[in-house]
């Protein structure tokens, strides 16, 4: 569960990104969050990866408040959440399979292990047979599957996607969707951040609308918004 509570976040400059938003967001859980640029979405992402600290209000997820975390506690926290981004942040050297090795190399994970589950995740994600393939040989939905793999592989309760349609067409974007959509339905948390209203639309799924840091919406089987 995510519990958010009268949370706020004012930049130096003295812009509030933030003010006083409550939300909560259930176990299994598929839900986007929504606004035009600047309305705050990519700041309440970076709260909840604790890349930042807010100004005041709560956080709470899986039972830890983010406020009462010790600093040398935060790898290990961020490493329970998947996390996509719109860019895919792949490691252009390694290959697919390689890609998805990594995030369970580097917190310790038996070979014995990772040659049993990158395979399984990526057919989970239906790249099986570009296991071989880098980044560059693959299509724009094909790395963003790749990144999509590597978050879960760990299998976090928590996915945090950024925008993860951002840069692909309205086909691989809809595909995507509804890898997200399976994702969800064995069980994770899927917490979706994008403007696009198209998306929202077809997927019929919670949306929490931001708009110049407050929370102007919360409304079940999907939301219409004005972009003017």
């Amino acid at each position: 569960m995510i519990e958010i509570r009268d949370l706020s976040k004012t930049y130096k400059a003295g812009s509030r990104a933030l003010k006083h938003i409550n939300i909560t967001i259930d176990d299994g859980e598929f839900v986007f969050i929504m606004g035009r640029s600047g309305s705050g979405k990519s700041t309440l992402l970076r709260l909840l990866l604790k890349e930042m600290e807010p100004t005041s209000g709560r956080i709470v997820v899986n039972d830890m408040d983010l406020g009462r975390m010790p600093r040398r506690y935060v790898p290990r926290y961020r490493r329970q959440l998947g996390v996509v981004f719109q860019d895919f942040r792949l490691l252009k050297d390694k290959t697919v399979y390689e890609n998805v090795a990594f995030a369970q190399r580097v917190i310790g994970v038996p070979t014995r292990i990772i040659r049993e589950t990158v395979p399984e995740m990526l057919r989970l994600v239906g790249l099986s047979s570009k296991y071989k393939s880098y980044p560059n040989q693959l299509s724009g939905g094909e790395q963003q599957r790749v990144a999509i793999a590597r978050a879960l592989i760990n299998s976090p309760e928590v996915l945090l996607a950024d925008e993860p349609t951002g840069n692909l067409d309205a086909q691989n974007s809809m595909e995507i969707m509804y890898l997200l959509e399976e994702i969800n339905e064995r069980g994770t948390t899927v917490v979706v951040v994008t403007h696009s209203r198209e998306i929202v639309e077809r997927m019929g799924r919670r949306v929490i609308t931001l708009d110049r840091g407050v929370v102007t919406g919360d409304m079940e089987g999907g939301a219409r918004y004005d972009e003017d």
